[in-house]
């Protein structure tokens, strides 16, 4: 092989300099280098697909493969006309996103946070220019790319009202955060999570405790009335971009004529509220009690046996948090004969203790709900559900208990068909306790308990 060794080489005349003939590849040797030529926008790809976290170099481009979960890009340091390229291998980046993010304080589109690629099939190219802009998209298969000050998600139906904007679950679903923003703009997230009611007793059964209802302070989202629960020390999410997975409770099922069942849990992210307790079933004189089950807010106790025996009511805040979820059922009447009340105590709500059993069978009152304009307008849940009754009612005399506010289960009254009132759909009520025509049938239900709801609120503009 023959070899020249010169220290420059230069045109004889002419602008144009041509190394190698037709069909003949020019190859740099193992450790050279070169100055002077530049890129012109292309990168070397990277035919194995990245299925995992991981940081890219200059001047390569890199098939993304995001079937096994979101993946993490970080970019190399900035430096002027530093190129990456990103595609997205399965077409799955609309399930699970690939996140950009840059080195140190380097910036994307002039803010120093990362960006989501989260459309099926997308390419994108960043080119780093300066300090001021950093990273800019020159080359995208869907639209431009940049970096944002504020979160932005999917999931859930989305309603926004001025700068902020919420995403409510009334069942099952994934929030998932494409973007989360950084300081300049937004990073937390607002969040009501209200679990399941529970379902009431049946035959002079007490009313069941609501749903678990927790609630962040509202500093995160704007200026808006928040419950008595939004309080220190609950304080808003600090979002990732990420999928959250939602789960939202199930009201108990209705009871027949037996006790009743408790609501089931409520869960975003660290946050979990606790299906509502079920209300205790009335007691005809030679059965057991049947006192409250413990929950999110308890449930109320059935009628006393007539044997001196009193039931008692279910805890709230069970298990506990601060500031509390829920408050306990009420308090079995301990004046009637022998023991003897005929009426069942009211679940416990989220704002108030269930009321107690009347001692002239009047069925206990749920205990109060709370409100809250989490969703730009004001809204009452977790209402405990109306003790029922085995006589009644006339308007001087006994009566099934009345709902608390927010909940819609009041208690039954007196007939074979006197069942109680269900919790209404995603207001995590309690169920009303059945009623009963005296002396003995046993043929009313309890309601069931109302699902509960989760919405998530953060500033997106």
């Amino acid at each position: 092989m023959s070899k020249i060794e010169v220290d420059a080489i230069d045109k004889q005349s002419g602008s144009t300099l041509t190394l190698g003939g037709s069909g003949t590849a020019v190859t740099l040797a193992c450790g050279a280098t070169q100055t002077g030529f530049g890129r012109t926008g292309t990168v070397d790809w990277q035919t194995t697909p990245k299925t995992s976290t991981f940081t890219a170099v200059s001047g390569e481009g890199y098939f993304v493969n995001t079937t096994g979960g979101a993946i993490t890009v970080n970019l190399p340091a900035g430096s002027a006309g530093a190129i990456v390229s990103i595609m997205d291998y399965a077409a799955t980046f609309q399930t699970n996103s690939a996140t950009i993010t840059p080195n140190g304080t380097d910036k994307i589109g002039g803010i120093n946070g990362s960006v989501g690629l989260v459309v099926e099939g997308q390419s994108a190219t960043f080119v780093y220019v300066d300090s001021t802009q950093g990273w800019l998209n020159t080359m995208d298969s869907t639209s431009n790319v940049r970096a944002t000050a504020f979160p932005s998600a999917t999931g859930g139906t989305i309603a926004d009202c001025g700068n902020f904007r919420t995403h409510t679950f009334t069942g099952p679903g994934t929030f998932t955060v494409t973007s989360a923003g950084n300081p300049s703009g937004a990073t937390t997230a607002d969040y009501m999570v209200l679990a399941g009611g529970g379902s009431a007793g049946g035959f002079r059964g007490g009313g069941a405790g609501a749903g678990g209802f927790r609630e962040s302070p509202g500093a995160a989202s704007g200026c808006y009335s928040v419950s008595p629960l939004g309080a220190a020390p609950a304080a808003a999410i600090t979002l990732a971009a990420q999928a959250y997975p939602i789960t939202v409770g199930g009201g108990g099922a209705q009871s027949t004529n037996t006790k009743g069942n408790d609501g089931s849990n409520s869960v975003f992210s660290t946050i979990t509220s606790a299906g509502g307790g079920a209300g205790g079933q009335g007691s005809p004189n030679t059965s057991p009690v049947s006192p409250g089950n413990n929950g999110g807010s308890g449930g109320g106790p059935g009628d006393s046996d007539g044997q001196g025996s009193y039931p008692t009511p279910g805890q709230g805040n069970t298990p506990p948090v601060s500031p509390p979820q829920g408050q306990n059922g009420g308090t079995p009447s301990t004046s009637g004969a022998g023991g003897f009340t005929g009426a069942g105590s009211g679940g416990g709500g989220a704002g108030a203790v269930g009321g107690n059993a009347g001692s002239s069978l009047a069925g206990g009152n749920g205990g109060a709900g709370v409100t809250t304009s989490i969703s730009f307008s004001p809204v009452s849940y977790a209402g405990g559900g109306g003790g029922g009754t085995m006589n009644g009612p006339t308007p001087a005399g006994p009566r099934g208990g009345t709902a608390g506010s927010g909940g819609t289960g009041g208690g039954g009254a007196a007939s074979a068909t006197g069942n109680g009132s269900n919790g209404t759909t995603n207001r995590g009520g309690g169920g009303g306790g059945g009623g009963g025509a005296a002396p003995n049938s046993y043929t009313a239900n309890g309601g069931a308990g109302g699902s509960g709801i989760v919405i998530i609120r953060y500033k997106f503009q």
